[in-house]
């Protein structure tokens, strides 16, 4: 992409940000960008073809953000003691990535809007399993392939859930309720070699 072009599009999407910041994903409109940068709504779909165009290049930013915090967390872990800890991390970082960006709760609440976009979702949620999968492979001592991949997904599925919960709430009740769904995480590997 040719330089003006690129700060065109990245101008788009910092509008669109703002926007979404400001009224949230539903009630922003492609006039409103039209409007806000004075791109015309012709060249505004050469780079967009709608709505969920953007709102997706905005999720997969911010999910490229969280898989960054989560491999940068997960390569901590060398034996079972460190799990909990460095799941403990990524509940944290996740939960302060929504803070520093509030824009989040809108892209996140508009991809579970659309059909289309709630698949980006189901993407980043695999992917992130599959880091834990990766992650947890060597220290889970006889654990089949199939238990270690169920509780990836449904450890990233829960730390996802806990803090989208969290950040409806007042900062104390969410990180009261944090504390104990980190209490929660898995701090061994047992039941996963049962199965």
């Amino acid at each position: 992409m040719q330089k003006r072009s690129r700060e065109r599009f990245e101008r788009i999407l910092q509008c669109a940000a703002a926007v979404m910041a400001e009224k949230g994903g539903e009630a922003f409109r492609m006039s409103d960008i039209v409007e806000r940068t004075g791109i015309p709504f012709g060249s505004l779909y050469q780079y967009f073809p709608d709505k969920a165009a953007i709102i997706g290049t905005l999720a997969e930013r911010y999910n490229a953000m969280g898989r960054a915090c989560v491999e940068r967390d997960l390569a901590t872990v060398k034996t079972v003691a460190d799990l909990r800890p460095a799941l403990s991390r990524i509940v944290d970082s996740y939960y302060r990535m929504f803070l520093d960006e509030p824009v989040m709760r809108d892209i996140w609440q508009a991809t579970q809007a659309d059909r289309a976009l709630q698949k980006l979702d189901e993407e980043d949620g695999a992917f992130l399993a599959g880091l834990l999968g990766e992650t947890v492979r060597p220290i889970a001592g006889g654990a089949s392939p199939a238990a270690i991949a169920c509780h990836a997904q449904l450890t990233m599925t829960l730390i996802a859930a806990a803090v989208r919960h969290a950040i409806t709430l007042p900062p104390a009740e969410a990180k009261r309720v944090l504390a104990l769904f980190k209490q929660w995480l898995p701090a061994d590997l047992a039941a996963l070699e049962a199965q």
